[in-house]
Formats: structure tokens, C-alpha cells, sequence
């Protein structure tokens, strides 16, 4: 436990010893205030509309917090597709440029030390990114009186959304010495794993589009964002990142012996 700590000291402080860690947290938190402050004009905007129409056809109740809430974190979905491979892109690309992943692999470390320091590391600078979220949120709580139990449902469902797209990309930055190639490649799969429901509606298969629909990261965060908590959901995103872990542990192992 100590090497992983070790490890997991080592990577943030790198994360905010350069620009990386300030320009994507100034990033995040822009376009997140940034879309909170349209979801709560477009919101407000359909408020006074509802009060017009409200004196002709009678008072029709809006949950004003709650619609304001899931358009936002729906929204922040979207913007991790873009942030997070700038996380996981330099986690082994980096040392393999710079010809540190030897000293890595020499040193009193297991292969799976190393994986889940970094994972764990770059989860815990992902953390750190939904915290700041909630920010804009407690203004909901200030003003109004929203449900926690769904938003805190959409939070769980994003805290697994974003570790299996770090399992994902910390996978993708092991096949790779260019920073920017890791990042695309990693975009490019979570791209796929986005677009893969949109393809089941064209299979023609029943079994082949059930496939495709249970593949799909985005289809199972919806249920989430609704406030629903299935275990189903949950084994998925947690054997994604089970994945990734693991296919990162078998490249690094390859590496360790082609060294």
C-alpha cells in the first residue's frame, strides 16, 4: 500500500507541477458554470412562461431544480468525453519518452502497483473535477429545494462513467510514446463506445443489438441521470474499468519483458 501511495504522490505532483492539471481544471470549471448558467436561463425562461399560461389554463407545477440538475450533469458527460483523455494521455507515454518507464519497471514496484498508483492518481485529479462541480450546484440548494437522491444517483453514475473512461485511457497510453496520439486514440475509443448504441438500431439482429446497447457507456448512464440505480449499470462500468486495469497490467507486463 505504501508503493502504490508512493506513487499515487508522484503523479499528482506532476499533474501540478505543469500546466496540464491548471489549464484542464480552468477548462472544466469554465464550461461548467458556462452550461449550469444556460440550464438555469432556459429553465427560468420556461418558469415565466408556465406563470403566464398559468393564468388562462390553471397552475401547472415544474420541478425547476430538478430539470436544472440533470441538464447539467447530462451536460458535464459530454465534457469528460473531451477533458479526460487530457488526464490519462501522458500517465506512460510520458515515462517512455523520457525513457523513466525503465527505472519504473526496475524498480521495487509489482506491475500492479504501478497500474493502480496512476489509476488511482488520476482518478483521484477526477475527483477532484466533479467536486468543483458543485459549485454552481449548491446555488440550487441556496435558492431552492432539489431531490439529493437523484443527483446523488447522477454523481455516482459519473464518478463510474469517468474511472472506466480513465481504466480506458490509462490502456491506451501504454501503446504509445506521443502524448497527443495516446489522447486521440483514447477519444477515439470512448467515441465508439458512445456511438455503439446508435448502432445497435441498425443490427438486425435482436441478439446482435441487445450487444450493442449493453456496450454502450452512454445508454447506461442515462438510467443514472433519471435518479434509477441498477445493479446492472453498476457491474457494467465496474468490469469496464476491470478491464482496463487489466489490459494495462498485461501491456506493461509485455513491456517489462521485451525490456
Amino acid at each position: 500500500m505504501r508503493n502504490i501511495l508512493a506513487i499515487i504522490e508522484r503523479e499528482l505532483r506532476a499533474y501540478f507541477s505543469s500546466p496540464i492539471a491548471y489549464v484542464v481544471l480552468t477548462i472544466f470549471v469554465f464550461l461548467s458554470g458556462f452550461f449550469f448558467r444556460l440550464y438555469l436561463a432556459q429553465v427560468m425562461q420556461m418558469g415565466l412562461m408556465s406563470q403566464m399560461q398559468a393564468q388562462q389554463f390553471g397552475p401547472r407545477p415544474i420541478d425547476m431544480p430538478g430539470m436544472i440538475s440533470r441538464g447539467f450533469l447530462s451536460t458535464l458527460s459530454v465534457i469528460l468525453l473531451f477533458i479526460m483523455p487530457m488526464l490519462t494521455m501522458g500517465l506512460f507515454s510520458e515515462e517512455k519518452k523520457r525513457g523513466t518507464i525503465e527505472l519504473l519497471l526496475t524498480a521495487p514496484l509489482t506491475d500492479a502497483q504501478v497500474v493502480l498508483g496512476k489509476f488511482l492518481a488520476a482518478g483521484s485529479f477526477f475527483i477532484i473535477l466533479l467536486v468543483s462541480t458543485w459549485v454552481p450546484m449548491a446555488a440550487l440548494y441556496l435558492y431552492g429545494s432539489p431531490a439529493s437522491g437523484p443527483i446523488l444517483t447522477a454523481y455516482l453514475g459519473l464518478l463510474l462513467y469517468g474511472l472506466a473512461i480513465v481504466a480506458v485511457g490509462l490502456f491506451i497510453s501504454t501503446l504509445t510514446e506521443n502524448q497527443i496520439i495516446a489522447a486521440v486514440l483514447s477519444f477515439g475509443m470512448i467515441m465508439v463506445l458512445w456511438l455503439v448504441d446508435a448502432m445497435a438500431n441498425y443490427a438486425e439482429s435482436p441478439i446482435s443489438k441487445g450487444v450493442l446497447s449493453y456496450l454502450s457507456i452512454l445508454s447506461h448512464l442515462d438510467d443514472f441521470m433519471k435518479g434509477v440505480l441498477s445493479t446492472s449499470n453498476i457491474i457494467f462500468y465496474i468490469s469496464l474499468m476491470l478491464v482496463g486495469l487489466f489490459l494495462t497490467y498485461r501491456s506493461i507486463d509485455s513491456l517489462r519483458w521485451r525490456g
